[in-house]
Formats: C-alpha cells, sequence, structure tokens
C-alpha cells in the first residue's frame, strides 16, 4: 500500500465513534492520521449540519498534508467530510449521516440504520477493530493475568444510562445478583470491564457483589483488559445499550449474551432482532448455557468493498 492510500480519520473525541473509522481504516489496510475535532464556542452548542462552514469551525483539525481519502463517522465528521468533499478527494462517512446521502462518496451504514443507495455499502454489525490477529495477540498479554480465575470465563461489557435504555443501581443491583448467582450455580468466572459511559454507582455495586466470590471488575487503572477478555472468554454478556460492544463480542468465538434494559430503541430494537434471528445472541437470563457460535464480523466485508469501489 502506498503512501497515497493513506487516510485521515475524522469524529469527535468519542472513543466509540474513533473506533468504528478506525477499524475500516485498518480492515482496508490503510495507514491513517487520527484528527479530533474540536469546535469552539458557539459551535459546540448545537448540530454540525447547521454549521454555516464546517472546514472554518475545525481548521484546527485539518492542516496539511491531505491525505489520499478521508473516513469520519458520528454527526460532526459527516458535516466536515461533506464540505471537505471534492472530485479528488473521496469521502467515507461511517454511520447514518443525518443528511443528504449524496454528499459522500461511500458511506458504511448498518442494517438497522434502514439506509440503503448506490452509494451506501450495508453491513449488519457496527464496523469494529476486533481482528482475530488482534485477540491472538491479546490472549498472550492476558491469559497469565487471567488465569487464576475460574473456567468458564464470563468476561462483561456494561454500558451506561443513554437516552434510550436505562442502566442505574436498581438495574445494577439485579444484574449483580445474577452474576453472583451464575458463579454459584454454574461455577464460572466472571471478569468485569465498565465503559466510560458506566456510572460509577453501578460499578461499585458489581465490584461489591462479585470480588468477594472471586470475581474481577477493572477500575481504570494499568493496562486495559477489554480486547483480552474479549479473547479468552468463554462466554460474553453485554448490555443491550451498545450495537457497538454487542458487534465485538459477536466477532469472536464465545457465544453473546444480552442483558436486556429498560426502555426503548427502535433501531437497536432492529439490530437485535437481527442477531437472534442469526442465532449469534441470546438474552442473559442468568446462568451459563453455552450454544455453538460462529463469530459474525462485517468489518473486512465492508473494508473490501470500500476498497473495490474506490480503486484502492
Amino acid at each position: 500500500m502506498s503512501d497515497a492510500a493513506a487516510c485521515w480519520i475524522l469524529s469527535e473525541g468519542l472513543t466509540g465513534l474513533q473506533a468504528q473509522a478506525l477499524g475500516l481504516a485498518e480492515a482496508a489496510g490503510l495507514t491513517h492520521d487520527l484528527r479530533v475535532l474540536r469546535p469552539g464556542a458557539p459551535f459546540r452548542w448545537f448540530p454540525a449540519r447547521y454549521w454555516p462552514a464546517p472546514l472554518r469551525v475545525v481548521a484546527d483539525a485539518l492542516h496539511p498534508p491531505r491525505p489520499r481519502i478521508t473516513i469520519g463517522c458520528g454527526g460532526m465528521a459527516a458535516a466536515v467530510l461533506a464540505a471537505l468533499r471534492t472530485p479528488d478527494h473521496p469521502v467515507v462517512q461511517v454511520q447514518h449521516p443525518r443528511m443528504n446521502p449524496k454528499r459522500f462518496d461511500l458511506i458504511v451504514a448498518n442494517t438497522h440504520d434502514e439506509l440503503t443507495g448506490p452509494n451506501v455499502i450495508v453491513s449488519r454489525t457496527a464496523i469494529h477493530r476486533v481482528t482475530a490477529e488482534r485477540l491472538a495477540r491479546e490472549a498472550d498479554l492476558w491469559r497469565d493475568r487471567l488465569a487464576h480465575h475460574a473456567r468458564p470465563l464470563v468476561a462483561v461489557l456494561l454500558g451506561g444510562s443513554n437516552g434510550r435504555y436505562r442502566l442505574d443501581t436498581t438495574v445494577a443491583g439485579g444484574l449483580a445478583a445474577d452474576l453472583a448467582g451464575m458463579i454459584k450455580r454454574d461455577h464460572v468466572g466472571i471478569v468485569v470491564t465498565p465503559s466510560r459511559r458506566t456510572d460509577p454507582a453501578v460499578t461499585a455495586i458489581l465490584r461489591e457483589a462479585l470480588t468477594p466470590l472471586g470475581g474481577f471488575v477493572w477500575d481504570f487503572t494499568g493496562d486495559n483488559p477489554y480486547f483480552g477478555m474479549l479473547a479468552l472468554a468463554d462466554m460474553a454478556v453485554v448490555t443491550q445499550d451498545s450495537v457497538s460492544m454487542i458487534s465485538e463480542a459477536a466477532a469472536t468465538a464465545a457465544p453473546v449474551l444480552v442483558v436486556p434494559l429498560p426502555g426503548k430503541s427502535r433501531r437497536q430494537g432492529l439490530f437485535l432482532d437481527m442477531m437472534l434471528k442469526e442465532g449469534r445472541v441470546r438474552m442473559f437470563d442468568g446462568r451459563y448455557a453455552p450454544w455453538p457460535v460462529t463469530p459474525l464480523n462485517d468489518t473486512p466485508l465492508a473494508a473490501a468493498e470500500m476498497r473495490r469501489r474506490l480503486g484502492l
């Protein structure tokens, strides 16, 4: 791959958005330069699609040299990509841009985005950075550090409350009791990683319930165990709020249980229905009951199609 194929990655400074754009670039074999969009006042207070001159608003992130293509993820990136696009500089948006799709050379959208068109690549799962190679490396890094936990090993991925679902202390109490019961009844080891969105009070409830039983709850100190947990888990338990985390867990060889949360989202509901019909996930009921699965990962397919369409 030549330097001419290098790309910019544009997004606001949210790990989940960056991971999707980075995952697409990495799967396509593109060298990349991550640029964080940081609008000043007053533009940071209203949606980027209403900015009168997006390139001026985030000019600090767009200093040359300009790459061959630019990949972005999220609403802020979409507005900048649409303004940045030229005939000799294609732009690729990950996720529904919430603006005219014709303003992009390519859009990589999920099935649950319900977006189709001649420039749309549709994937069943969210784009992400989980690969067989990364899982193998992380397994080697974490195997000894997690060796003292009972087997089978269950990795629990916690999201957090958002505008559609609620993961508060009441919900956490029920989840903690179910996980503690799984340890006692099914004799599993449990390791938990919260996300940046997880309420610290929720994390504390799970730590109090699980640590005396040999469970582990990451406290954000030291190396991040996320990929190591995915690599070594015999089963993954993921909260319903995060399409990205469910997609990442589904890219492994482990069965995935989804923890239902109070709330409702049409898009997330469509995604979960599809994953249930594929047999890749089941709903969490507090028991360790594995079933045969095959890793489900559409990121390489989307990346290959992007390369084909853009002639990379």
